[in-house]
């Protein structure tokens, strides 16, 4: 009886570190750290001088959708006013803007979508989507 309840704690304190470990990558992702500023569940990317960058670098002002747990989001979007640091995987194919950059990139000419419905409004490319694992704040404050 006693070695069956050793054995047990054994097995529950082995798988204990197990769940703290960072999911692994898939091929067609990467595990991203970019500084910005959220607005509900949308993330804009901005450069912190103050802050050195991490992974690959995504253009200033691109927008992404915030993915993950329910509250790890909530709690980003109590930190709106403040730049944050989040931490996720993000797919490949999405790391860059559409369309063709001109101008040393500061123009970008996109596909649009044909008038229906919904003329005059054209929603453009959706956003690309981080599933976020993690954030921290950093020591700026978010522009208006």
């Amino acid at each position: 009886m006693t070695a069956t309840v050793i054995a047990l704690m054994l097995i529950g304190a082995s798988s204990s570190p197990l769940s703290t470990q960072e999911r692994p990558v898939p091929k067609d992702s990467a595990r991203l750290s970019i500084s910005g500023c959220a607005r509900g569940r949308v993330f804009t990317v901005r450069r912190d001088p103050e802050h050195e960058s991490r992974g690959v670098l995504l253009e200033e002002g691109m927008k992404i959708r915030l993915e993950g747990d329910k509250k790890m989001l909530d709690e980003i979007k109590a930190h709106e006013s403040s730049v944050i640091e989040i931490t996720g995987l993000m797919n490949r194919s999405e790391m860059t803007q559409p369309g063709i950059g001109l101008a040393g990139g500061r123009v970008r000419i996109t596909p649009v979508m044909p008038a229906g419905r919904a003329a005059g409004r054209d929603p453009g490319p959706p956003p690309a989507i981080i599933d976020v694992e993690s954030y921290r704040l950093l020591n700026a404050s978010c522009p208006r």
